[in-house]
This record gives C-alpha cells, structure tokens and sequence, in this order.
C-alpha cells in the first residue's frame, strides 16, 4: 500500500506521506498522495473480491478455468451497465451496481445452462466454450449499442478497460456493501465447497444440500464480480489466476484458499497497477491491460498442467 502511495508519475517520498497526516495539502506532492490513496483502496478491494469470486466460481462449477471473465460474467455486468448508461440515461454509481449485479448473474445463468445442454451436463470444455461464446456475443451487443453514441463513446470505452485510476471514495463506497457482503458469503461457502469437490453424490451422502450450496456460493462470487465490475470496469484474469496459486501454497482445502485468494487477489491487482504506472509513466497503463498481459499466459499455464482432464 504504501509503494502504491508513493509511485506514479510525480515522484514522492516517506515526508510527503507523513505529511498527510496533519491534514495539508501543501505541495504537489502531498496532493498526489492524497489521490492515490482511494486508488489504492480501490486496487485492494477489487483485487480481493475477484480473486475470492474466481475461487468460489472454481468451486461451485468444478471447473479449474473458471473465472468471472472466461464465464461471461464481466461481460454480462459490463452490458447492463452500458444499457443503463445509454438508452436510461442512470448516472449514479448505485444504480451501476445494481444493474452491474443483475447483468452478472443473468450470464452466468446463461452459461451454465447452455453448458448443461446434452449428454454430460456443464464439463470444463462446455462452461469453457459456452463462455466464451456467450462473452463475445455480450461484447459486440456492448460494442453495437455505444458506437452510434458519440457523446458516452469515449467514458464507456475508457471504463470497459478495466481501471482504477481516478477512483475517488464516494464511487468505493456504495460498492462496499455489496463487496463485504460477497466475501462473508463466499467464506461461509468454504467448507461447504470442499463437500462439493467431492462430486455431488458424495456430498448429498454426507448430508450436503447441493443445490444450495451451489446457489450461496453463486451469489457471493456475483455480489463480488458485479460489484466491482460497476466501479472498475471488467477485469479479466484475476479470478482465474489467483485460486490456482493459492492451492499450490495451501493445497484444495477452500478454508484457506478464500482468504488467501483475498490476500494474494489484492498484492496482484495493486501489485499490477503500480507497474502500469511505473511502465508508462508519465502517463500509465489501466490495469486490466497489465492484468491481461500477465494472465494470458497464466491461462495457457493452467491449461497444460492440468491437462484440462475432463476436456
């Protein structure tokens, strides 16, 4: 947090953020402080819900690629914001999430019932495919509604990237809520997603109620995604990558894969916005491209070590 103050393209030091502590804004410095600050939250608390929604996602579906991006889920809450934003004129940041939660958890209703279609039910390759399909379809309905709106063109396209530059605290906190509400969820969720590993006749033996499971776990992973979503933009990777370096610390137990997932999503996405500022500098780099560029081949990575066994 505190290299995240201190780096971006106006150079500070240790005095300038010390300085804050009375209250001034006497220098350049100090003020470029004072903005990261909010940035910097904001870089933590996405980078921690979305790296618990991909565990939970992970869990609930089974599937080691599964992550609010590669299921459409980003793109889902991306499309109802950019509704909202074009054809109902919404400006408030709490009517974002709402439609941003909404729109999240159509898609992944979506996917997962066109991957269930057939012999087989929703496997990797089906929730893998039908996501990726259902993601760029939402993404050109996306593109083919701001085109021909000059006048939000450039806003949308710019939060389609997926950023936190500019975050200011009265766009974080309506999101809290949703956020704080998502990761308790999703932790209550952990054990419970460990009796799904096991298959769900396993799980329905032990005394599990599947369904259900399914549906709490679901929510939480939603709450998170959409909720950030509203406020950053889609991004991509952060939810697939981080679950699958957790278990090779702390191994499947989903007690300690949660809030570790928590831990390890915000030092990446901070970790990832203080290099596109380094990268760029003086201008910067969003951070979805930087999450992008590191999780491309962290996909390709997943893909060839498991195998993808039901593939």
């Amino acid at each position: 947090m505190t290299l995240s103050v201190m780096f971006g393209a106006r150079a500070t030091s240790w005095s300038d953020i010390t300085g804050l502590l009375d209250g001034s804004l006497d220098t350049m410095a100090e003020a470029a402080v004072a903005s990261r600050l909010p940035r910097t939250l904001l870089a933590i608390m996405a980078g921690a819900a979305l790296g618990v929604s991909g565990a939970a996602m992970q869990g609930v579906t089974r599937n080691p690629l599964a992550d609010p991006g590669l299921l459409g889920v980003n793109a889902g809450a991306a499309l109802a914001v950019v509704i909202g934003i074009a054809w109902f004129g919404i400006e408030l940041a709490s009517d974002y999430l709402w439609l941003a939660i909404v729109g999240a958890g159509v898609s992944a209703v979506v996917v997962y019932l066109i991957a269930s279609l057939g012999r087989g039910g929703a496997t990797p390759l089906r929730l893998a495919l039908s996501g990726a399909v259902v993601s760029a379809a939402l993404s050109s309905l996306t593109s083919a509604i701001i085109l021909p709106r000059a006048d939000i063109g450039g806003l949308i396209q710019s939060w389609l990237i997926g950023g936190v530059g500019g975050a200011t605290l009265d766009q974080i906190t309506p999101a809290l809520p949703f956020v704080i509400s998502g990761l308790l969820i999703c932790g209550l969720s952990a054990r419970k997603l460990n009796m799904l590993a096991l298959g769900d006749d396993m799980a329905s033996g032990l005394g599990e109620r599947v369904a259900l499971v399914r549906l709490m776990a679901a929510l939480g992973a939603i709450l998170l995604c959409g909720g950030i979503t509203a406020v950053c933009g889609p991004i991509a990777f952060v939810g697939l990558v981080v679950p699958h370096v957790c278990r090779l610390v702390v191994g499947s137990d989903y007690r300690w894969v949660v809030p570790l997932s928590a831990l390890a999503g915000a030092l990446l996405l901070t970790s990832a916005d203080i290099a596109g500022r380094l990268i760029a500098r003086p201008a910067e780099l969003d951070v979805g491209i930087m999450t992008a560029l590191v999780g491309a081949p962290a996909f390709l990575w997943i893909v060839r070590r498991h195998k993808v066994k039901s593939l």
